[in-house]
C-alpha cells in the first residue's frame, strides 16, 4: 500500500463497518480483517488464511501481482503455487507478501493487526465470505467514490467558473481600449487570443500551442489541466491585466508585472493551510512514461522561459 498521504473512510455492508484507505495514486486498499468479521469476531486473520490456501485463490493473486507489480518475485511464487491445495500448505498474508513482494496486500501486526488489500482483492474475499455481502460492500464502496467525486467536482469546477467570470472583465477591456472601431470579429479574435497568451506565458510560461505540443494525451487545454492554485492566479490575474490595459501599459510591461505577481501569489497560496486542503481534492494524475518525459521537456521550456522573463 502507498504510504504518501493516505486517506482514511468507511463504509458499511449488511452493519458491518468495513475501513478503507485511499491514496493520491487512486488505488483502494479495503480491509480484509473487517470484511472477516462479518463471519467471525474471534479470529477473523484465520479466515484470511484458510482462503489463501485455496488453489484459485493463489493462482488469482499471482495473476494480479504480474499485472500490477513489476518487482513481483515470479520464482517464489512458482514455488507457492505448486505447494497450493496440498493438505499441509499453509499461507498468511505476512508469509505471501515477504516471499514475493506483492504490494496488492499488506499487513500490520501486533495489538491492533490487520490486512488490507486492493479493492480488486478485497471484493473476491468478499464474494467467498458471501456473494449477498460482497454486493452490499460494493453498492457503499460506489457510493463513497460518488461522494468523492462530488467534492473534487464542486472545488475544482467553482475555482474554473470564477476564472471565466472574471474572463469576461478582462476581454471587455481589451475590446474597449485596444480594438479599435470597425475591426472584423476575425481580427478581434486574434487581439482576444494574443492577451490570453499573455497570460499564460505570465504563469504557465508557455503559450497554448506550445502546451498542446507538450500535452498531446491531455483532453482539454492549458487551463483546464490547471491546478486550484494556478486558477485562483488567473482570475487575479486577468483583473489585474485588464487593469494594466485601461492604463495603457505596453504589453511587454504588463507581461513582466504579470510573471511578477503570479510569482508573489504562488509563494503565497503555496504557503496557505486553506489551499493545501484544497489541493488533495484535485484529481490524481496518471502517469505514463511518455507523459513523463513531456513532463520533464515542458518543465525545463518553462524554466527557460521564466529566466528570459526574470531578465
Amino acid at each position: 500500500m502507498p504510504k504518501d498521504k493516505n486517506f482514511k473512510d468507511t463504509i458499511f455492508a449488511k452493519g458491518t463497518e468495513i475501513t478503507v484507505i485511499s491514496s493520491e495514486d487512486e488505488n483502494d486498499y479495503i480491509s480484509l480483517t473487517d470484511i472477516a468479521k462479518y463471519k467471525t469476531d474471534e479470529n477473523p486473520g484465520y479466515m484470511i488464511q484458510n482462503w489463501m490456501r485455496n488453489r484459485n485463490v493463489v493462482q488469482f493473486l499471482g495473476l494480479w501481482e504480474r499485472l500490477n507489480n513489476p518487482k513481483f518475485n515470479c520464482l517464489e511464487f512458482e514455488a507457492i503455487e505448486n505447494e497450493a491445495g496440498l493438505n499441509s500448505f499453509v499461507l498468511t498474508p505476512k508469509k505471501w507478501i515477504e516471499k514475493t513482494g506483492a504490494i496488492g496486500m499488506t499487513s500490520k501486526q501486533g495489538r491492533y493487526a490487520a490486512t488490507f488489500a486492493h479493492s480488486d482483492i478485497a471484493f473476491e474475499f468478499a464474494s467467498w465470505i458471501s456473494p449477498e455481502f460482497k454486493l452490499y460492500i460494493i453498492k457503499d464502496y460506489q457510493r463513497l467514490k460518488a461522494d468523492e467525486n462530488s467534492h473534487l467536482s464542486i472545488g475544482w469546477n467553482l475555482n474554473r467558473a470564477l476564472a471565466k467570470i472574471n474572463y469576461r472583465i478582462h476581454t471587455d477591456a481589451i475590446k474597449e481600449v485596444l480594438i479599435p472601431p470597425d475591426v472584423t470579429p476575425q481580427k478581434q479574435n486574434i487581439t482576444y487570443a494574443n492577451e490570453a497568451d499573455l497570460l499564460n506565458v505570465a504563469l504557465f510560461g508557455m503559450t497554448a500551442k506550445e502546451w498542446r505540443l507538450d500535452n498531446i494525451d491531455a483532453k482539454g487545454n492549458v487551463r483546464d489541466e490547471a491546478s486550484l492554485q494556478q486558477l485562483i492566479v488567473l482570475s487575479n490575474m486577468e483583473s489585474l491585466n485588464a487593469e494594466f490595459i485601461r492604463q495603457g501599459l505596453p504589453q511587454k510591461e504588463r507581461l513582466l508585472r504579470l510573471n511578477a505577481s503570479a510569482k508573489q501569489m504562488m509563494r503565497s497560496l503555496l504557503d496557505s493551510a486553506g489551499i493545501e486542503r484544497m489541493k488533495q481534492l484535485e484529481p490524481p494524475k496518471k502517469s505514463s512514461a511518455q507523459t513523463i518525459e513531456r513532463e520533464e521537456i515542458r518543465k525545463l521550456r518553462n524554466s527557460k522561459k521564466k529566466l528570459m522573463l526574470d531578465e
